[in-house]
């Protein structure tokens, strides 16, 4: 039996392989029990449960290929990048959010905001983010702990991140066309400003991730956007018409920014460790850090 060479690529390859399939076959299930659901509780608990089946389905290929659960990435390490990962969505929320309420399209809700930041909000606060660091830990264990950095063996960070963001966006499809995770306006008007949006985010984490060599920032970042631009935000908007094509996830602001911000962490390619292919072959303007 040939030895476990963690740097091989056909190593890295099959890793790959066997994790889409896991989570696929997990997923399913979970996608299956959302879109069966018919309670709000029910269709939330086992969101939580489809967002955890690329995490575990990483777990169990660790688990097969290495025989343990190293190279997740957990460590902390330079405190910038968990930083990163805490302050860039929050404050890209108050860009999209702001421009809104100076707009006039939707006012600041000054009622909701007295109750927002008052001393009592902040256990519900917590709790929240926590919740959604949580739910966003399943998925980013899976997509950025184990696919990034075993793709980034085999292939240039522009295809890995390319690559894996399609993935990690067609993942979500299911929940789009059958269940209630869309937008308020037309199916297609969402599925048309969720693609670029989710795809320019896979690109942002993934440099976060093998910048920073560990699966933590992209935690942070997800969590931190689900919450700020799901929760916080939108209860600080009166929601109009307007709002509703403009703010959150299937509004057209927020493909408008990740395009944005992944063409200028793309731009940043060569600050980041070389990947697989760039090892011997670099991609144009690029350099071995």
């Amino acid at each position: 039996m040939t030895p476990y060479d963690p740097a091989s690529p056909s190593t890295a390859r099959r890793e790959v392989l066997l994790f889409l399939l896991l989570t696929l076959a997990l997923s399913s299930v979970g996608w299956a029990l959302t879109i069966g659901s018919t309670t709000r509780e029910s269709v939330l608990l086992f969101t939580l449960v489809t967002m955890w089946c690329p995490g575990i389905a990483a777990a169990l290929t660790r688990l097969y290929v290495q025989r343990d659960l190293k190279g997740f990435g957990f460590r902390v390490g330079d405190l910038r990048w968990p930083l990163v990962g805490i302050v860039l969505p929050i404050a890209v929320g108050l860009l999209m959010f702001g421009a809104v309420w100076a707009s006039g399209v939707g006012a600041f809700d000054t009622e909701s905001a007295a109750t927002v930041f008052s001393l009592a909000f902040v256990p519900a606060f917590l709790v929240s983010i926590l919740f959604n660091l949580f739910a966003a830990a399943g998925e980013e264990i899976g997509w950025r702990g184990l696919l990034v950095p075993e793709m980034a063996k085999f292939m240039g960070f522009t295809e890995l991140a390319l690559l894996s963001g399609g993935i990690w966006t067609a993942w979500h499809f299911p929940m789009i066309l059958f269940s209630s995770y869309h937008g308020a306006g037309p199916l297609w008007f969402s599925i048309a400003v969720f693609i670029p949006s989710v795809m320019g985010a896979g690109l942002v984490l993934a440099w976060l991730t093998l910048k920073s060599g560990s699966v933590v920032p992209a935690i942070l970042f997800h969590g931190f956007w689900n919450y700020f631009i799901q929760q916080f935000y939108p209860a600080l908007t009166v929601q109009t018409a307007g709002t509703e094509m403009i703010l959150g996830e299937f509004g057209w602001a927020s493909p408008a920014i990740y395009v944005v911000l992944a063409l200028v962490f793309w731009h940043y390619r060569s600050l980041l460790p070389a990947t697989g292919r760039d090892s011997s072959r670099k991609e144009p303007g690029t350099q071995t850090v």
